[in-house]
């Protein structure tokens, strides 16, 4: 009944207003938890992109360079990954080098993470007609004071970056994690069933959020999505993107 309550209030306050939601995909390439092996990000990567293309979304991966290393030396495949992304019409955006927690870090170090992270996403972008312009902080985490604040700010800034703050926040991880150990155990009943009650648990953040969205502003607003490039929902995001476009 709270459920139904909710959407007769969000639709009312929505009905005539167009309503728009940005997807981003965080921890570019990937995030595999217990999966090993090239191929399954390769299938992460290209379920993805294929799903993205299908519904025609221009989704944003960010990507955090240091992935695309291993024991210290470039790893083509992973490059392969990010170029896939981009020669499908995504877009790439900076997380760090290293996914760096800023309220772990001093803007200097930090700074050098964020700079060190577009060595090769930048190039990359660009040889394919595209700049590097979006941040992500990595954990979301923006500063402890107004001053540390303001120093990341004013040296995104200066480097041409504009921040992407997330108005979808949510744990899809922990799912994902569960998922990937029942995909490992080779157990199908509890894929279906993790699938299931994740995207349900994404469609009560999506009517939490609107919800807000009118409480603070009285009209939607243009929501951002976070998700994280893993199997689980490379697996279910045509339907998330249903979900999604159900409530219009």
């Amino acid at each position: 009944m709270r459920l139904l309550l909710i959407l007769i209030f969000v639709c009312q306050v929505s009905f005539g207003q167009q309503k728009q939601l940005c997807i981003t995909v965080d921890d570019l390439p990937t995030v595999t938890y217990a999966q090993t092996g090239h191929d399954i990000k390769v299938q992460i990567t290209k379920r993805l992109v294929d799903t993205f293309r299908k519904y025609d979304v221009q989704a944003i991966g960010y990507v955090n360079d240091s992935k695309l290393h291993k024991e210290g030396q470039l790893n083509p495949k992973e490059v392969e990954l990010l170029s896939y992304w981009i020669e499908n019409g995504m877009d790439l955006g900076n997380h760090t080098y290293s996914h760096m927690n800023y309220h772990r870090a001093n803007i200097s170090d930090y700074g050098a993470d964020i700079l060190k992270g577009e060595k090769l996403t930048k190039p990359l972008l660009e040889e394919n007609g595209k700049e590097l312009k979006y941040f992500r902080h990595p954990y979301l985490r923006v500063g402890l004071s107004q001053a540390n604040y303001d120093s990341l700010q004013n040296f995104l800034s200066e480097h041409g970056y504009t921040p992407a703050p997330v108005t979808i926040d949510n744990t899809d991880y922990l799912f994902a994690l569960a998922y990937s150990r029942a995909v490992r155990d080779e157990d199908k009943e509890m894929q279906e069933k993790i699938g299931r009650d994740y995207v349900d648990y994404m469609e009560q953040k999506l009517l939490f959020y609107e919800l807000q969205s009118n409480k603070l502003f009285n009209r939607p607003i243009a929501q951002t999505l976070l998700t994280h490039a893993n199997l689980l929902n490379a697996t279910f995001m045509s339907k998330l993107l249903d979900m999604y476009k159900s409530h219009g």
